[in-house]
């Protein structure tokens, strides 16, 4: 663990394991911090934003960035074998979301916004008794962080919380998913090894205990959260935060929709089904709804089934590979039961719907779960309310474009979605009418360190990337200051 600028082992010694999902053997141990661990990591972080020049320093925080920046890349091969390892993501999607994008501007545009942000800005008027008023607005840190990352894309997660949190000049609790713990755990030994970050001020804290976790939700020397996973622990956060007004963001759950209108082309809708095996359909933004115009419904349910049933699946090291393992035995468990329920409930299963007994032996001990098509319900039905977090995808017919406008809306979530049509301008038309925080069209793709993400409705509150994300680690105070007018 990263502690106070210390490189330390929990102080109760105790460890857990770090498993692999594609094998189900243990790839070793972790120090699992305790409640007084956490407690001197929140501590320091506490002592770094008030005794320190770290949040009025912009210089030192570019510079600095800019070293854990050169750091990462300097392990960029160890940072991919580690992530595939321990995440169970395909080699495939290293190149993408999982590794190369973050790693290309997660660091690098939050710290050219230090010298680009509009930090203050001035207000004139108003003046009082004939003297002139002027009234500053400045934007500050928030103050101390605990920032809580999910497994399914880790170090994606990460440095896009800790460059626009570290660059507005706050200080950082990071709790890593127990799940995979390694890639934050090499984050913090760069910090420690190869920055000038101050002691303090990121402090890499794991442990596999939701109590202690919770600890940065409770404490009142933490600011604010920043949290990305369930829609379940996000509500969690909110309550046990609300005695202290902990500032909350929160990137949740999806249910996403994708319409397909009947202009569209065909052979499009196969490769935009697929998407949704990618990872094990282990992403919050995934379309795992699919809507499709009545007229190509049985059509397309005959395509995608058949091409769920050829996705390759297997290894995640192998670059053939898409479909790799979900994290855990137990989310496998969960997959498996919504599909099942889906069964029993009525609903058709055209392909999938379970796991595998032919692996190789080496992943026999595994957690795989096959490329799943779901049909024969409609969008009350909890395999279409619900997210399931593997690769499920539900079909639904709809009549036209406002039918399709009202199931897609029709969700406690409001993530993401997409739409492919014939028409970019009635693609763009009904995108705008998607409650969404991000939409696609035509194949159209809205991720970027530059482009705010998040969500609607339970999908969440505030905003990862962008200027928005930047600002979502500051607090806003004006000055007003009398000032004798000129002679």
């Amino acid at each position: 663990m990263l502690i106070d600028g210390e490189l330390v082992t929990a102080a109760s010694g105790a460890e857990f394991d770090n498993v692999s999902p594609a094998t189900g053997l243990v790839l070793g141990a972790t120090s699992a911090a305790g409640a007084e661990d956490m407690s001197r990591a929140i501590g320091s972080a506490r002592r770094a934003f008030d005794e320190t020049d770290w949040s009025t320093n912009g210089a030192l925080r570019q510079r600095c960035l800019q070293q854990l920046q050169a750091a990462l890349e300097s392990e960029r091969d160890q940072l991919r074998a580690e992530l595939i390892a321990e995440v169970g993501c395909p080699d495939m999607t290293i190149a993408t979301a999982q590794l190369d994008w973050p790693l290309a501007d997660s660091l690098r545009y939050p710290s050219r916004l230090i010298d680009e942000f509009d930090w203050e800005r001035t207000l004139d008027g108003g003046g009082l008794f004939g003297d002139r008023n002027v009234r500053t607005v400045v934007q500050e840190p928030v103050g101390v962080v605990g920032a809580i990352t999910p497994s399914n894309f880790p170090i994606e997660v990460i440095l896009n919380k800790l460059g626009p949190a570290l660059a507005t000049g706050n200080t950082v609790v990071l709790k890593p998913d127990p799940h995979t713990p390694w890639n934050a755990t090499r984050l913090g030994r760069l910090i420690a090894e190869h920055t000038d970050i101050p002691a303090g001020v990121v402090s890499v804290v794991p442990t596999p205990d939701n109590a202690v976790a919770e600890l940065l939700a409770t404490d009142p020397r933490v600011d604010m959260i920043s949290f990305t996973g369930s829609t379940a622990v996000g509500k969690l956060l909110i309550r046990q935060g609300a005695d202290t007004m902990k500032r909350t963001f929160l990137e949740l759950g999806g249910k996403s929709a994708l319409i397909v209108t009947e202009d569209v082309n065909p052979a499009k809708i196969i490769p935009s089904a697929i998407g949704v095996c990618v990872h094990a359909g282990q992403a919050c933004a995934l379309t795992t709804r699919m809507l499709v115009h009545r007229s190509l419904f049985d059509d397309a349910v005959a395509g995608v089934t058949a091409a769920f049933g050829m996705v390759p699946v297997g290894d995640p090291a192998s670059p053939q590979t898409l479909v790799g393992p979900v994290i855990s035995a137990r989310q496998k468990e969960r997959v498996l039961d919504a599909c099942e329920r889906a069964r029993r409930s009525g609903a058709e299963i055209t392909v999938g719907g379970g796991s595998y007994d032919d692996l190789p032996a080496e992943l026999a001990g595994g957690f795989f779960v096959q490329p799943t098509v779901v049909v024969g319900v409609d969008n009350s039905a909890a395999i279409a309310q619900e997210e399931i977090f593997g690769p499920v995808l539900v079909m639904l017919p709809f009549d036209d474009d406002d039918d399709a406008v009202r199931i897609a809306n029709d969700s406690a979530f409001g993530l993401a979605g997409a739409v492919l049509s014939g028409s970019v301008e009635r693609g763009m038309a009904i995108a705008r009418r998607i409650r969404t925080g991000s939409i696609g069209v035509n194949g159209g793709m809205f991720y970027g360190a530059d482009a705010p993400f998040g969500g609607y409705k339970s999908s969440g509150m505030g905003r990862q990337c962008g200027i928005e994300g930047f600002q979502q680690y500051l607090e806003t105070k004006t000055i007003g200051c009398r000032m004798p007018r000129p002679n």
